[in-house]
């Protein structure tokens, strides 16, 4: 599939069976090595990160942060996972697709070459905070003009947190959402404060849904299916 520079990015939660931790260690453990090494294998091809929600969330155990040029890749990736010994016991009750894309509105503070932002470059903070997020159609019809200027406040909101990273990807046609945001921090109290600030912005008034949120502890593989059972 043609993606004219662009990446292809795949946030996959998963959710296994507790009916998984009732089988016996041997075969717990085979499971999970098979599962981990479809993983590791995966990330040979194209970036793949993993991460738990263990204990955070009800309805997911773990999140896969993938991104690449190639769509079929991804897809046959989380295909091979699904068919190994623990993936039959998973499900996948949040799973969005979305790709990079130029910002349309300037960050002043913002460094690099034009193009940058095709690429995902995850820091490898501890958390990372995941929500689709879609903009109400009014805020379409403002000029572009407008827009810019009720950005221009959110941005310098941002940078009061340099602590916490924001990556952006677009989801226009791709799926439900318009937008999925990943922020990576190591400091959970400062994103907080960072969204609690932005719910203050003009622009926040033309935020039609930004949930579920998602809180995700980066682990490798192998530690994160441990944490489920």
């Amino acid at each position: 599939m043609e993606n004219r520079g662009r990446t292809f990015v795949q946030f996959a939660f998963y959710k296994f069976d507790a009916a998984f931790r009732r089988q016996s260690d041997e075969l717990r453990d085979a499971q999970r090595a098979e599962f981990a090494c479809a993983v590791e294998d995966a990330a040979d091809d194209h970036m793949v990160r993993s991460y738990s929600l263990t204990g955070i969330r009800g309805d997911c155990d773990l999140l896969l942060w993938s991104a690449g040029p190639d769509l079929d890749a991804i897809k046959s990736a989380t295909s091979t996972l699904l068919q190994t010994g623990m993936g039959r016991w998973a499900a996948l009750p949040y799973c969005y697709l979305s790709m990079t894309k130029d910002s349309q509105y300037k960050d002043p503070h913002e460094k690099g070459p034009p193009g940058r932002r095709l690429v995902l470059r995850p820091t490898g903070r501890k958390y990372l905070f995941v929500y689709p997020f879609v903009k109400t159609r009014a805020w379409y019809l403002l000029t572009a003009e407008q827009r810019g200027a009720l950005m221009k406040t959110h941005i310098e909101v941002g940078h009061l947190f340099p602590t916490v990273k924001l990556n952006t990807t677009y989801s226009f046609g791709l799926d439900d959402q318009e937008f999925v945001v990943a922020f990576e921090t190591d400091i959970p109290s400062d994103f907080l404060d960072l969204v609690h600030a932005l719910r203050e912005t003009e622009s926040s008034g033309y935020t039609l849904r930004d949930t579920p949120t998602f809180t995700c502890v980066q682990m490798s593989i192998g530690e994160a299916l441990r944490a489920v059972g």
